[in-house]
């Protein structure tokens, strides 16, 4: 019983003395590891699963693929202008976006810390136009601005007893790089790491002013999760997409509300 309180003391002591605030929101989070340390993980399992799928993975010369990544780079575009006017560029400095398409039924899509991209094609009859396609892809990258991923692994590693790892090469440890490895499933057939619906309302409203800087209007993202929800009902289980995600209502309303302040930066 002693060293259960002395070890719950200790992590209140570390996530107190290791808070930091999401750059872009104001948004308090435990911050045990910064994203800079993420990159390498994630470039390396990002290579690792463009190989374990290379037969799955589209070519740039597929029209689906590269529908995908013109919109992609509009996004990347957008965000790089966004860092830049809010005097946060140096937070992606080291990014080395990429954008691929993997053939796949899932409805899923994510982006890796340091911008590695991939779009299921499962997902594309859901977005149905390319501002539907802006819509998920703006989430999912507002995600790894955010510094979710680097977030979620700092809560794993507190409830793991896991301490800083400051000036530390992660991609050299084995057990901070399981940790990476099983919020991320490589390993898996899907890549997804679940974050917390606050988390996933974050992602929305930086959505939002991506694709709207990209040239998307936002009006359109609530037709998309709309047509999200809709997909996943039919289906025989949740879609891995929603499965950590808000409800569809808190999500819409959400969105509805946010729409305002993206139409600020939505040129057609």
């Amino acid at each position: 019983m002693k060293k259960v309180i002395i070890l719950g003391a200790a992590v209140i002591s570390l996530a107190i003395s290791s808070c930091s605030t999401v750059p872009l929101t104001g948004r308090s989070r435990l911050n045990l590891v910064s994203d800079d340390q993420v990159l390498p993980m994630a470039f390396q399992a990002y290579s690792t699963f463009l190989t374990e799928n290379k037969n799955a993975v589209l070519p740039a010369s597929n029209a689906q693929a590269s529908r995908v990544k013109m919109i992609g780079n509009k996004l990347i575009a957008a965000v790089k202008t966004y860092m830049n006017n809010n005097n946060y560029g140096d937070l992606i400095k080291d990014y080395k976006w990429e954008v691929n398409v993997v053939e796949s039924k899932e409805l899923n899509a994510w982006c890796m810390p340091g911008g590695k991209i991939v779009v299921y094609t499962g997902i594309l009859p859901v977005t149905k136009d390319d501002a539907g396609l802006a819509t998920v892809m703006g989430h999912e990258i507002g995600h790894a601005i955010a510094g979710h991923s680097a977030e979620r692994m700092s809560q794993e590693m507190a409830t793991q007893g896991v301490g800083s790892l400051a000036g530390a090469a992660l991609s050299k440890d084995p057990q901070k790089q399981s940790i990476f490895n099983t919020l991320y499933g490589v390993g898996s057939p899907l890549m997804m790491l679940k974050f917390s619906r606050n988390q996933e309302l974050e992602a929305d409203k930086l959505g939002l002013i991506f694709m709207a800087m990209a040239g998307y209007n936002p009006q359109n993202a609530t037709a998309f999760w709309q047509r999200m929800s809709a997909a996943a009902a039919g289906s025989q289980k949740p879609a891995e997409f929603l499965s950590t995600h808000p409800s569809d209502a808190t999500r819409i309303a959400q969105i509805q509300r946010a729409i305002p302040e993206a139409m600020k930066y939505y040129k057609p």
